[in-house]
């Protein structure tokens, strides 16, 4: 096995994705791993057990696997040009988009779930009063 690559299943373990999870999203494009053992196993570097965790993080958010796909070559694209003259201009506008969904959509969760907060809340109090009125005096 290469210095520093982990099999499938270490992957698994480490990002809490399944091992089919991690199969779809080769399977789509989303990630590869570096190489492959002698015997066909899948090995993963650093690298793609780290994209493997943004696309992770991504996926609460309902970005779709095109948006996680063009966010993905973004991001690479970025790296690329920063060996060279520095990071162009539309990648960075490109990411910043990128951000500014991510932020509106976290905002529109943190709004369900004090929602839903306030439903549980709710009927705590229900269950609770039907609870006392029921109580033997």
């Amino acid at each position: 096995m290469g210095h520093g690559h982990r099999q499938i299943g270490e992957v698994a373990e480490r990002t809490g994705l399944s091992l089919r999870t991690i199969r779809y999203y080769e399977e789509v494009g989303l990630v590869s791993p570096a190489s492959r053992s002698h015997g066909g196993f899948r090995l993963y570097a650093e690298a793609d057990i780290a994209r493997l965790e943004l696309i992770k993080q991504m996926k609460p958010l309902d970005f779709t696997l095109e948006e996680m796909r063009d966010l993905l070559t973004t991001l690479d694209e970025i790296e690329d040009a920063a060996a060279g003259p520095g990071p162009q201009e539309a990648l960075l506008e490109r990411l910043e988009m990128y951000r500014l969904a991510a932020q509106e959509r976290c905002v529109s969760l943190q709004r369900q779930l004090d929602q839903a907060q306030s439903f549980a809340e709710s009927l705590s109090t229900e269950l609770g009063r039907r609870s006392n009125a029921r109580a033997p005096r």
